[in-house]
């Protein structure tokens, strides 16, 4: 997983907190040219789930990153499971990922938006640019 302006997990670690989160969000939207001061809700609600997914991931790295475990149930049987904490953290990426793309900080969350990748607007702009001065 990538952070808003290109830093991975391994450079930042696992202590970015909801504000810190609110703060990383909200950059990237005025980045993007997405934000919108109405949208500070939606950041909130996304912030807290980052922040509830890197504590799960954290305390998944701290218990030893298992995949699957053994859970005993109810009648005594013992049954391998899913990790719970890995669980939390797929759901979580999977619930940021619907929020990133709303606030249109995914190549198709700006594509419904109506925004243009940056990069492409600068060579169209480039482009038209350089037809104009042919007079095409």
């Amino acid at each position: 997983f990538l952070y808003p302006r290109g830093e991975s997990i391994s450079q930042r670690g696992n202590d970015v907190k909801k504000n810190s989160w609110k703060k990383l969000i909200k950059q990237a939207c005025e980045d993007a040219g997405t934000y919108q001061s109405y949208y500070e809700h939606v950041i909130d609600t996304l912030a807290a789930i980052m922040e509830t997914r890197d504590d799960a991931l954290q305390q998944y790295k701290d218990e030893g990153s298992e995949p699957v475990i053994s859970h005993t149930n109810q009648g005594g049987n013992t049954n391998s499971v899913k990790n719970p904490l890995l669980v939390m953290v797929m759901d979580c990426n999977a619930q940021a990922l619907a929020y990133w793309r709303d606030l249109g900080l995914t190549p198709a969350g700006m594509k419904r938006l109506g925004e243009k990748n940056p990069i492409q607007k600068e060579e169209k702009a480039s482009l038209a640019s350089a037809l104009a001065d042919l007079g095409i």
